[in-house]
């Protein structure tokens, strides 16, 4: 297991992780920004009109309206990333990954805009007679770049395990299992009868049953973040200068947290911006297609929303509340994943600033340090003379052992720093903490208590849940694409499975994957949009000059 995620982390490190991969989305966002005259701001008002119903004309085609679409795409969107995912960056990157999560974000509501008009105008109809659309498309029909279409196709199905099944799956067992003690096959079963029965309906279901969960999903979450954020009002200000001030000084080490560098949290924020609201992903494209509209501009200007709604607001409230609440740096009592577990050959103290900087440099991968071979011995569950362990990026405190829930006694086997798998062993002790378990623990640090944490346990179920219902439509219009309708019921069984195996396995082997399947989906829609780049241009004047004849009296936006 350690050995997969070393391997998955490699490749994540060269596409995913890299910062060529970041500048390549952020420089798309920000090119579309600048050629379009900064959309997502004086085309904002217009979206929302539109969204209600506005620009509606009888006789549109496609399976479903702009607010249902709107909320299947959200629901695609609105997941882990916003609750797993914030925690994760911070946890990584420190609070300055907030400030570059926002900045994708803006540029993202460009991104999407321009993603979701050109995969729009160039939909087709199905065999079944539902529409069938997203970046393929217009890769096949606008740029004859089949091949591209075919990369695209697959990159998608991967994706849809990698970023809609298995991360969101994954987080809602391990957060019913931490809040209520649920077992996490359990939790898995359900969910993924669940999950069948709404699929099987294809996206008229998935529809109806998005438009109802996302606003129910999201008032729930804010009253659970307001509440954390207004109880510890005093931390309110600080925290927002923390953000701002550490994108220009990088976050230093306080508490547990070892630091972070400016490089890194842009990294991370980016990387966690992008897995938050898919801009570029080339994702919403896909259920946006099914709208009904005629004019594709319309429908891309009710995805410029997605970013706003997703990571500008949800984000930053669950980044406010981690921040205000002060748990982000603190050691908790929790149980240690191994994959998060590194055990050092020498004895470092958090306290001491000179080991705290060898710590720090060993963590960015600067420079090494002796990693510990051997047996530990474990006497009434308490490790012996035990060397420093870092887990989750933190020197661990309090280790106990404990093998089927009772002390342990005996020994443990490391191979270079790596815990070697015993049967029902387990370790537990004081250490930071990251992913939905961070952002649960936030949320009993408010008047609420310890039932903040069911907040974050029903808001996760649901948002991730959805999460999932969305991101099964994307793979099968991938699988429609590349097998076309004879594929779908293949690929729904396959993903279901995942769904249910991904409920118990290691939470940061699914995080790794994940970020490989963002960035191979990610790639060829870029360098697809920046091709029609001009074509993009042309269709936001024809849309305007069309709004303009049927609403003389509004004021129109200068395409």
């Amino acid at each position: 297991m350690h050995q997969l995620n070393d391997f998955l982390g490699q490749i994540d490190g060269y596409i995913g992780g890299s910062q060529w991969f970041v500048f390549l989305l952020l420089g798309t966002g920000l090119f579309f920004t600048l050629y379009l005259k900064f959309p997502q701001f004086r085309y904002l008002k217009h979206s929302l009109r539109i969204v209600r119903g506005k620009f509606d004309k009888e006789g549109d085609k496609g399976d479903t309206s702009h607010f249902q679409a709107l909320t299947t795409a959200l629901s695609g969107t609105v997941g882990t990333g916003n609750i797993a995912g914030v925690a994760l960056a911070v946890h990584l990157g420190g609070p300055a990954a907030l400030f570059w999560m926002l900045m994708t974000a803006a540029l993202g509501m460009t991104t999407k805009f321009v993603e979701v008009t050109l995969s729009h105008k160039y939909r087709e109809f199905a065999e079944d007679g539902s529409v069938a659309g997203g970046p393929m498309y217009y890769m096949k029909n606008r740029l004859n770049m089949k091949w591209l279409a075919a990369i695209f196709a697959v990159a998608t199905i991967i994706s849809s395990f990698g970023t809609g099944s298995l991360p969101q799956i994954n987080s809602i067992s391990n957060s019913m299992f931490a809040t209520f003690g649920i077992n996490h096959i359990l939790t898995g079963a359900v969910l993924a009868v669940l999950l069948g029965a709404v699929i099987i309906g294809g996206i008229k279901r998935i529809a109806a049953v998005t438009s109802r969960l996302v606003p129910m999903m999201a008032l729930i979450y804010f009253v659970g973040a307001f509440a954390v954020i207004l109880t510890n009002y005093e931390n309110i200000i600080p925290s927002f200068i923390t953000v701002f001030r550490d994108v220009f000084t990088g976050s230093a080490a306080v508490g547990g947290f070892l630091g972070a560098s400016i490089a890194f949290a842009f990294n991370r924020g980016v990387n966690r911006g992008l897995f938050s609201n898919e801009a570029g992903q080339g994702s919403a494209p896909i259920a946006h297609a099914a709208a009904r509209a005629h004019e594709p501009v319309s429908e891309g200007l009710v995805a410029l929303l997605e970013p706003f709604i997703d990571t500008i607001i949800i984000c930053m409230l669950t980044g406010m509340v981690l921040l205000s609440s002060g748990v982000w740096n603190e050691k908790h009592e929790n149980q240690f994943q191994t994959a998060d577990l590194v055990v050092l050959n020498e004895t470092y103290d958090d306290k001491n600033e000179a080991d705290v900087k060898k710590l720090y440099s060993f963590l960015k991968g600067e420079s090494s340090l002796p990693l510990f071979t051997g047996e530990l011995q474990v006497t009434g569950g308490i490790l012996q003379q035990a060397p420093t362990m870092l887990h989750a990026r933190s020197v661990a405190e309090e280790v106990r052992v404990s093998q089927r829930g009772v002390p342990y006694n005996g020994s443990l086997r490391f191979n270079n720093g790596k815990l070697v798998s015993q049967e029902g062993i387990a370790l537990t002790g004081k250490s930071l903490m990251h992913s939905a378990p961070l952002t649960t623990l936030a949320f009993t640090k408010s008047w609420f208590g310890h039932y903040g944490a069911y907040i974050v346990a029903i808001g996760l179920l649901l948002f991730a849940f959805s999460t999932a219902i969305s991101w099964s439509y994307y793979g099968d219009r991938a699988v429609t694409y590349l097998f076309g309708v004879k594929g779908i019921l293949y690929y729904r069984l396959a993903y279901v499975i995942g769904f249910f195996l991904a409920s118990f396995t290691d939470t940061t082997i699914v995080w790794t994957f994940s970020g490989i399947a963002i960035a191979l989906m990610t790639i060829p829609n870029l360098f697809g949009i920046l091709m029609l780049h001009k074509e993009m241009k042309s269709e936001v004047k024809s849309f305007w000059v069309e709004y303009a004849e049927r609403y003389p009296d509004e004021k129109v936006p200068k395409g």
